[in-house]
Order: structure tokens, then C-alpha cells, then sequence
């Protein structure tokens, strides 16, 4: 019979989970910091451009009363105004009209329907 006998200097232990330890450098901590920030400048960012509107419900307003007039052959905005507003200059009415319905230029087309403001209505 032969007989097996181990010594204890050639068992080398083995160790279950070598220890590392985290470093962070200078430098990786500021791309952490840099990583981390993202997420906060962009909120900041979304909240600056869309301007933090409030909804308005609009139950409290009243409803605005417009008369349309529709551009007949012949017509001008000039013409128009002084119709809608004989007393007042028609350089003021035409601003009011051609803002109230986003013209540009002053062009009118036959057929078209113009909403004059209701402090000129009536």
C-alpha cells in the first residue's frame, strides 16, 4: 500500500474573491459629476423654453363679439374702415383689422371674410 501525505507549504491557499478597491481619480470624478448633471440642465432647460405657461379655462372671460364682412369687388381696407368707422382715423381701424386677421400687406381677395373688432362693430 502507498500512503498520499500533503505538507501545508504546497497547499497555496486560493482566496474565494480577490479584494480590488474603487479609485476615483481627479478626472473620474468629473466625468461622474459631468454625467450626473445632464439630467438636471436639461429639466432646467426644458422649463426655461417652454416658459411655464399657466392654462388658463377662460370661464371667466367673456366671449368676444366680432361682425364679419365679406370683401366685395372694389374694396379696400381703407374703404372698409371708413365704412365700419366713419368718425375715426382709418389708419387706426385698418392696424385693428389687419392685426385681428393676420394680413399682411393689405392684400385682399374678393369673397374674403374680414372680422372687425367689436369696438368698431355695430
Amino acid at each position: 500500500m502507498s500512503s498520499i501525505s500533503f505538507s501545508t507549504a504546497a497547499v497555496i491557499p486560493a482566496q474565494a474573491r480577490p479584494a480590488t478597491r474603487l479609485r476615483l481619480t481627479t478626472r473620474g470624478r468629473a466625468v461622474l459629476l459631468a454625467l450626473a448633471s445632464v439630467p438636471l440642465a436639461l429639466g432646467i432647460a426644458f422649463a426655461a423654453l417652454s416658459g411655464g405657461s399657466a392654462v388658463a379655462s377662460g370661464s371667466d372671460a367673456p366671449a368676444a363679439t366680432l361682425e364679419i364682412v365679406t370683401v366685395m369687388p372694389g374694396d379696400t381696407l381703407w374703404s372698409i374702415a371708413t365704412k365700419v368707422a366713419p368718425g375715426l382715423d382709418p389708419r387706426e381701424v385698418i392696424g385693428e383689422i389687419s392685426r385681428t386677421n393676420l394680413l399682411r400687406g393689405g392684400q385682399l381677395q374678393i369673397g374674403q371674410e374680414l372680422a372687425i373688432p367689436a369696438a368698431y362693430a355695430g
